[in-house]
């Protein structure tokens, strides 16, 4: 079985520097209310990662596969997704 970090590295991700298109609104909100860390477990690509040390959800922008699973997940509203502007977000190797 493949892990997701060999099906990740045909996807190729323009970053658009001081612009991130994924963002956690409220950090406070993934660490006081959010008891499931949900994000965790519904992003198929592994972008959320809840950090115990300093409470907070880590983020990895360069994982994103832009499939819109955080813009309907997360129960508190605490993720905005946007669409990333023209020549940056994923760029697709295999289709």
């Amino acid at each position: 079985m493949e892990k997701l970090e060999d099906k990740l590295f045909t996807v190729r991700n323009k970053k658009d520097e001081g612009n991130p298109h994924i963002k956690v609104v409220d950090g406070s909100v993934c660490g006081e209310k959010c008891t499931g860390k949900y994000c965790t477990h519904f992003c198929p690509a592994g972008v959320y990662v809840w950090e115990p040390a300093s409470a907070k959800i880590l983020v990895s922008y360069e994982n994103c596969i832009e499939c819109g699973a955080c813009a309907i997940g997360c129960p508190f509203g605490n993720i905005d997704c946007q669409t990333p502007r023209g020549g940056f977000g994923v760029q697709f190797k295999y289709g």
